[in-house]
């Protein structure tokens, strides 16, 4: 029997989207629902990712998650990283990633809550790898 696919629910502001997870994704989620008891009926209503005071990150706590992270990454290869390193950052990435792997944009789109294509166009109009590619790709064919 084949394994379904696990996703998530995540809800930002007013949207709500079901979002794919990867196995090793997915499995990272268990370990850390278990490690800290979130699957307990007491806990089904408490937010996946939460600060001290047991509240809903914030995206300023994840923002001092990633910096705190970032920092202590850079003292061992600066030169890995860029100057400034943001959630949004890896969002803008990981979009880029997936167009990059011929993703459709449709499908971009929906993993990032964007209510309109023409939104998620932003990042096939700043790809200019992918660019490059298909004018090499052109200038090949007008050889042949």
């Amino acid at each position: 029997m084949q394994r379904r696919r696990p996703s998530t629910t995540i809800i930002r502001g007013r949207k709500k989207r079901s979002v794919p997870l990867m196995t090793a994704t997915a499995d990272l989620v268990a370990a850390y629902l278990k490690e800290t008891h979130l699957l307990r009926a007491e806990f089904m209503d408490h937010p996946l990712f939460y600060n001290r005071q047991r509240h809903a990150l914030t995206r300023w706590g994840v923002a001092y998650i990633l910096q705190k992270y970032v920092t202590q990454a850079k003292a061992q290869a600066p030169a890995a990283f860029p100057e400034t390193v943001s959630p949004h950052l890896l969002r803008h990435s990981k979009a880029m990633h997936l167009l990059q792997a011929g993703v459709n944009l449709i499908y971009i789109r929906d993993l990032l809550g964007h209510s309109d294509v023409t939104t998620t166009e932003i990042y096939a109009r700043a790809d200019a790898e992918m660019k490059r590619r298909a004018l090499e790709s052109a200038r090949i064919s007008a050889d042949a």
